[in-house]
C-alpha cells in the first residue's frame, strides 16, 4: 500500500481540460517530481491532490484511506501539508510565530483555557513555541527566529514557508517550486533540507523547474504536458526520453539535466 495515491484525476474549466487522467504513487521516504512546460496543469494537479479543487474524476487516497474531495484542513489533520508558489508568509510576525501558526493542530488547549489565560494556555505556548524553534534550527533559521518575517531575505523566507508546513507533522510533504527565484547558494539549501526531510521518512511530492535540482535529489519524476502524463520513471530515464526532450527540456535543458545527473 503506498503512502500516497493519485488515481486517474481530471478537471476541467469552462470547457477547457486542465488535468486529464493523471496518476502516480509516493512511498514514505521518497522525493516524487513533478515537471513540465508552463500551463502543464501541475499546480492544478497539486491543488487536486490538497482538496483546493474537487476532481471531477479519480480518487486520492493516503494510506489506503480515501481523501478525494475533503477539505484542505481535513487533509491536514491526516499528514497532508503544503506549500505554494506564491509565498504565504505573515510579514508582520516574527519568523518563529509564522512557524508556532502552522503548530495549532497540534494543540491541546480549549477556548476557556486561552481566554483566562489558564496553566494549561501557558504550558501549551511553551510547547508550541519550543517546537517551533526546533523546526527553525532544522531550516538553518535558528539565528533570526525573533526576526520579522517581512525583514528576512527571499531564500530564507522559502525555507520559512518549508518549517511552517513541517510544524503540521505531516507524512507527506507537497512543495510548489520551493526554489522558485532562489540564487545557487539558496537552492543547495533548500536541495539539502527537502533530502534531510525525506530522510525522516516524509514522502515529498514536488514541483519545480530547476533541473540540476530535480534530477540530483528525485527518486521518480513524472512529466505532464497539457494536463496529461508524458512520461514517469527514474531521472535518468526521463532525462534521456526524447518526447521529454522535445516538449519540455530542449537541448540546453537536457545538457542541464544530464550535468546534474552526472
Amino acid at each position: 500500500m503506498s503512502l500516497l495515491a493519485v488515481e486517474d484525476l481530471g478537471i476541467s474549466f469552462g470547457g477547457v481540460i486542465a488535468v486529464d487522467g493523471v496518476g502516480f504513487r509516493v512511498e514514505p521516504g521518497q522525493v516524487f517530481s513533478i515537471i513540465g512546460p508552463n500551463g502543464a496543469g501541475k499546480t492544478t494537479l497539486f491543488n487536486l491532490v490538497t482538496g483546493i479543487y474537487t476532481p471531477h474524476r479519480g480518487r486520492v487516497t493516503m494510506a489506503g484511506e480515501t481523501l478525494t474531495g475533503l477539505a484542505p484542513h481535513l487533509l491536514a489533520r491526516r499528514g497532508m501539508s503544503r506549500t505554494f508558489q506564491n509565498l504565504q508568509i505573515f510579514f508582520r510576525m516574527t519568523a518563529l510565530e509564522n512557524v508556532m501558526v502552522g503548530r495549532h493542530l497540534s494543540e491541546r488547549t480549549s477556548l476557556l483555557s486561552d481566554l483566562f489565560g489558564l496553566p494549561a494556555s501557558s504550558r501549551q505556548n511553551r510547547a508550541t513555541r519550543d517546537a517551533a524553534r526546533v523546526l527553525l534550527e532544522r531550516v538553518g533559521l535558528g539565528a533570526v527566529a525573533d526576526t520579522l518575517a517581512g525583514a528576512l531575505p527571499y531564500g530564507a523566507l522559502k525555507r520559512l514557508e518549508i518549517a511552517r508546513a513541517l510544524a503540521a507533522e505531516p507524512k507527506v510533504l507537497l512543495l510548489d517550486e520551493p526554489a522558485a527565484g532562489c540564487n545557487a547558494v539558496e537552492t543547495e539549501a533548500i536541495d539539502h533540507l527537502i533530502a534531510d526531510i525525506a530522510k525522516s521518512g516524509v514522502g515529498v511530492v514536488l514541483i519545480e523547474h530547476d533541473m540540476k535540482l530535480v534530477m540530483k535529489i528525485s527518486d521518480r519524476v513524472l512529466v505532464l504536458a497539457q494536463g496529461r502524463r508524458l512520461a514517469e520513471g527514474p531521472p535518468r530515464d526521463v532525462r534521456e526520453n526524447p518526447d521529454v526532450i522535445a516538449a519540455y527540456l530542449g537541448d540546453h535543458g537536457a545538457r542541464e539535466a544530464d550535468r546534474a545527473g552526472a
